[in-house]
């Protein structure tokens, strides 16, 4: 995804997280666009699986993506703050 022309959509990268297998309904997305409307510097995504999240960050601000598994959330989730429905 990132070498491609849609490098910080979120639904590319939830719809090829899904391709993979993973569970959409276990996944959080933050925003693709500012509250001003403009392109995010960054976007977080995240897939919930057990008792682990596989989270990636992408985006200009930060260079070469991350990925990373932590331990999930004690509401099982992944991600703290504001985030995107996943109702595609």
């Amino acid at each position: 995804m990132w070498n491609g022309p849609e490098q910080v959509a979120g639904r590319a990268y939830v719809d090829a997280l899904a391709a993979a297998g993973f569970d959409r309904a276990a996944m959080q997305l933050t925003p693709d666009l500012t509250t001003v409307g403009d392109p995010a510097e960054s976007i977080e995504f995240s897939v919930r699986w057990g008792e682990e999240c596989l989270i990636g960050q992408v985006g200009p601000a930060i260079g070469t993506p991350v990925t990373v598994v932590l331990p999930g959330l004690p509401n099982d989730q992944c991600l703290i703050g504001v985030t995107r429905p996943i109702d595609w």
